[in-house]
């Protein structure tokens, strides 16, 4: 359902929608921007905060890959050593 709104623009402003949207359809565009615009928004505001959650965690990521690497070279040392002795 739409709703009427009354809502004041500069003239420059004015202008260019009226360059870019077709004749009596300036409703539609301004719903169009509207919905385009609020989109980048959420996107650039999502990039922003995985990028600060990997900034903030990055050291303990760091900490867990090394442990867990640790851990596969010892898992990898046993079963080369086993395969080794079932070899001989």
């Amino acid at each position: 359902m739409n709703q009427r709104v009354n809502i004041t623009l500069p003239e420059e402003t004015l202008g260019l929608i009226d360059r870019v949207a077709e004749k009596g359809d300036r409703s539609r565009f301004i719903d169009m921007a509207i919905k385009y615009y609020v989109d980048a928004i959420s996107k650039a505001k999502l990039k922003r905060l995985l990028k600060e959650g990997a900034i903030a965690r990055a050291e303990r990521d760091l900490r867990m890959a090394e442990e867990w690497f640790t851990l596969g070279v010892r898992g990898m040392a046993k079963r080369v050593k086993s395969f080794i002795r079932m070899e001989l």
